[in-house]
């Protein structure tokens, strides 16, 4: 049996990866930083359905925790055989709006959050020779998104280091992949205002946003054995907005 670790899986579209792929044969980490009571509760319903699940709290921009979350992972299943990088923050302002703080917080979320878990994740994967890296970006990170410079910015960074990292472990046997999805239906889509959501829908042929259980779906194919080949690729679910 296969170890998943999903970070910022305690609710939106980590949560629904999560109980995605708990109907299958993996032991599901829940990694969350704040949402405590919402992260306890997936772990609750997940078990409930027998399946092993365990929520770990770390804060992924400190590698300290980080590397504690890892070590408890390692003292209780050997490892984490699949990774899979969904904590993100996201933030809707102008560029000349953007302050040097609030520039540093998405990067040390978005980026720096994204090295630390992988850094951590690689050892016991180079000496497996095995393993499965999935990188949650946006399709902001492909052509980039208006008054989402920063958040756009920090996905870009993350297709560019899947595309690199792949052909760097692949010689392993370690495959990295990016999904990068349009606009999805979640609480933090929503924070823009039913009227932008309106218009937003309107830029897509398919006429409507994503689900999460459609992104899920995507994921558990991603990370299957099922794709055995699949190596350095951006995935982008979003309906039609975008054909590159």
């Amino acid at each position: 049996m296969k170890t998943v670790l999903i970070t910022g899986s305690s609710r939106g579209i980590g949560a629904e990866i999560a109980r995605r792929l708990s109907m299958e044969d993996y032991r599901i980490i829940i990694n969350y930083n704040k949402s405590e009571k919402e992260a306890k509760a997936l772990e609750k319903e997940i078990r409930n359905r027998h399946k092993d699940a365990l929520a770990i709290k770390a804060d992924i921009t400190k590698s300290d925790e980080v590397e504690k979350m890892f070590d408890e992972v390692k003292k209780r299943f050997k490892g984490v055989d699949i990774l899979i990088n969904n904590a993100g923050i996201s933030s809707y302002k102008l560029f000349q709006d953007i302050d040097e703080e609030s520039w540093d917080e998405i990067f040390d979320v978005n980026v720096k959050g994204v090295y630390n878990c992988i850094h951590a994740a690689l050892p016991y994967m180079l000496d497996k020779k095995s393993g499965k890296i999935l990188n949650m970006t946006s399709i902001w990170g492909i052509v980039g998104g208006s008054m989402e410079c920063h958040y756009s910015a920090t996905k870009g960074a993350i297709n560019a280091l899947t595309k690199a990292l792949a052909q760097e472990l692949g010689y392993s046997g370690i495959t990295v992949n990016a999904v990068a999805p349009g606009a999805v239906d979640t609480t933090m889509t929503n924070e823009i205002g039913e009227e932008n959501l309106c218009v937003l829908s309107e830029d897509i042929p398919m006429g409507r946003l994503a689900t999460t259980t459609e992104i899920a779906e995507l994921v558990s194919f991603m990370v299957s054995d099922k794709n055995s080949y699949m190596t350095g690729q951006i995935i982008s679910p979003n309906g039609g907005m975008i054909v590159y």
